[in-house]
């Protein structure tokens, strides 16, 4: 089973460090979220608590993922980096592909996109995006990523994306990984038939392991189950021995927690967060 360490709730400027510390404590990858701002008057309801409130409020920091990962990578060597999540369709695939495709690149190889449609229909209209059809727009955009990131002259005629050949440069030096998160129907389907994985949030273990045979079951249908495919989930539960042999049964590869919230702390000091990863690392993973 591999670790991944989640950064929200550390200050954005501490990153590189413990980034470091992640590392050194066995952790496998970094994972960053995104939203590009926070309106002040927000209708939209956010998915995953029973009121529509979101987990999060205007004065927490959001730094742009790419540039928080180049910052990172650049301190570490093994480390990968992803996104939980990206907003995939509230931005330009030009654009999208320009800045994974150079993060991957600049870091070896280390990064994955981890993607979403998105909730927050007021931050697409300030982005000027459309917020109606965007899982179908976004499915389209994972081809065209992908074809960008192949390197050469690429070409592209789809419903909402229409190019004739160009090529973007620097390509990376090997396929970037799409993970698809998302709990619905539709985010299983489309994690089976075009994701290289699934990325879930905060499960009981039975809720977890519900979903990790609804996911098989999907990719069965699709015809996909032959492929290499990751499962990146964070377990409401300590990971004992007991609980990774059956999540591993189940195709879990990526354990996502915190390692300070793990110890019931939302936004520790950097020294703290360091004691805390290097004793996750200690106690879970080594």
């Amino acid at each position: 089973m591999k670790f991944g360490q989640a950064m929200i709730g550390a200050r954005p400027l501490d990153w590189p460090r413990l980034a470091r510390a992640c590392e050194a404590a066995g952790f496998d990858s970094v994972a960053v979220s995104d939203h590009v701002v926070y309106p002040s008057y927000l209708s939209s309801k956010y998915p995953y608590t029973p009121d529509g409130t979101p987990l999060f409020s205007p004065d927490e920091d959001w730094p742009d993922p790419w540039v928080a990962i180049g910052a990172m990578s650049s301190v570490t060597t093994s480390l990968r980096f992803i996104t939980n999540v990206y907003v995939l369709p509230l931005r330009n695939p030009f654009v999208v592909a320009k800045a994974v495709g150079t993060a991957a690149y600049l870091s070896g190889g280390r990064v994955g996109l981890g993607i979403g449609a998105g909730w927050m229909e007021e931050e697409f209209g300030l982005l000027e995006q459309p917020f109606r059809r965007r899982g179908k727009r976004m499915d389209e955009m994972v081809e065209v990523c992908r074809a960008l990131w192949a390197g050469g002259m690429v070409e592209h005629h789809g419903e909402f994306y229409d190019f004739d050949p160009v090529e973007m440069r620097p390509a990376p030096p090997a396929p970037v990984p799409i993970y698809v998160g998302g709990h619905s129907d539709v985010a299983f389907r489309r994690a089976a038939r075009l994701g290289d994985g699934w990325l879930g949030v905060h499960y009981p273990p039975a809720e977890l392991l519900a979903h990790c045979a609804t996911l098989q079951q999907a990719r069965e249908d699709a015809g996909t189950a032959d492929r290499p495919f990751e499962i990146i989930a964070s377990p409401l539960a300590a990971p004992s021995s007991d609980l990774v042999e059956e999540l591993e049964a189940a195709g879990v590869t990526t354990i996502l927690t915190s390692a300070w919230m793990a110890a019931g702390l939302n936004a520790p000091d950097v020294d703290r967060a360091e004691e805390l990863i290097a004793s996750y690392g200690e106690r879970f993973i080594r």
